[in-house]
């Protein structure tokens, strides 16, 4: 299976700013993960949207996957009270 590559939208890495250090390194590592398999343990659909969440502790990444183009883009990442929020 092909690896995906990874980007992040822009609003990120000010998702990052209010996030502990310890906590910024799991969530990257899980991040890395998702290269190898985006649709891999854990991962769910939010309903009525084209994108996946995945649990990293109290945190919440929201991504894309284009399989077209072998890319998982990371949307947003947040604590878990907070991260669906428009």
């Amino acid at each position: 299976m092909a690896k995906y590559k990874i980007t992040f939208k822009k609003s990120v890495a000010k998702d990052f700013r209010v996030i502990p250090n310890r906590d910024v390194k799991r969530i990257l590592s899980r991040i890395d993960t998702l290269a190898d398999n985006p649709r891999g343990e854990g991962c769910i659909q939010l309903s009525g949207q084209e994108q996946y969440r995945v649990r990293q502790g109290l945190y919440r990444i929201i991504y894309e996957i284009q399989d077209d183009r072998l890319i998982v883009q990371v949307v947003k990442i947040g604590h878990r009270s907070s991260v669906y929020e428009n």
